[in-house]
């Protein structure tokens, strides 16, 4: 039980400090969705699980995109070779996932990584902001302060969003110790989730309390599901894809 003791005080920490910068992205999103726009959540490796539960999932919001590096496959014509463990650091990526996303100006844009240093999330972040989107980062402010920045302007996804949610994990994001040194237990998953679905769910309650209702997923593991998904899809044709 103790990684379980350590992940529930910690998502305990992270719910109650991360509050208001919640509350700011929340009302990004809101403003995003209610102009006709589209939240499209970008990451890689293991962050790219915070992606799946911002886009395209039961309980969601359906104007919503994943993006990720698997992109320059699925829609660019690159061969699967080139997505290699080394493709996330890579600033020159970015540019092409971001052309080959149905983007519009209205957009609202979630990056997720704990680290935040890397060549390809750094870069998008800084496209992002030169477009004139509004942008969310999700990372970890104690792993990455202690981090230098592997992108040539030296900067770090947290020096460029609009809200900064800090999903607290620790340097190495693993929380328990190992005897005769290194650590075991990664957590930046379980309260990166956590907080992408604050953020949704706060966007929802909102969107409620203007008297709108909001475009959300049911399971299609339900009766009427695929129904009730198709038709509201059809509100955003050409604005969402659902293939990766």
């Amino acid at each position: 039980m103790t990684y379980a003791t350590e992940v529930l005080d910690l998502a305990r920490q992270v719910t109650q400090s991360q509050a208001e910068p919640v509350r700011e992205a929340a009302a990004l999103v809101v403003a995003s969705i209610r102009a006709g726009g589209v939240v499209n959540a970008f990451g890689s490796g293991h962050s790219e699980a915070i992606a799946m539960e911002i886009a395209g999932r039961a309980g969601g919001l359906v104007p919503s995109n994943r993006l990720s590096p698997r992109d320059l496959v699925l829609y660019g014509g690159h061969p699967p070779g080139v997505l290699t463990s080394e493709l996330e650091r890579d600033p020159a990526i970015a540019h092409e996932i971001y052309d080959l996303a149905p983007v519009a100006p209205q957009d609202v844009f979630v990056l997720i990584s704990s680290s935040g240093v890397n060549g390809t999330v750094v870069e998008l972040a800084t496209l992002v902001k030169e477009r004139g989107h509004p942008l969310i980062a999700l990372t970890s402010v104690r792993h990455s302060t202690q981090m230098t920045s592997r992108h040539p302007s030296g900067r770090k996804l947290l020096d460029l969003a609009d809200v900064v949610l800090d999903n607290g994990a620790p340097y190495g994001d693993a929380i328990l110790e190992l005897p005769g040194g290194g650590t075991y237990g990664a957590v930046s998953t379980v309260t990166s989730a956590l907080l992408a679905q604050m953020v949704v769910t706060r966007a929802v309650d909102e969107l409620v309390a203007m008297g709108e209702t909001p475009p959300i997923y049911m399971s299609v593991n339900v009766t009427g599901g695929d129904e009730h998904n198709k038709a509201l899809e059809s509100r955003y044709a050409g604005r969402i894809r659902r293939g990766s």
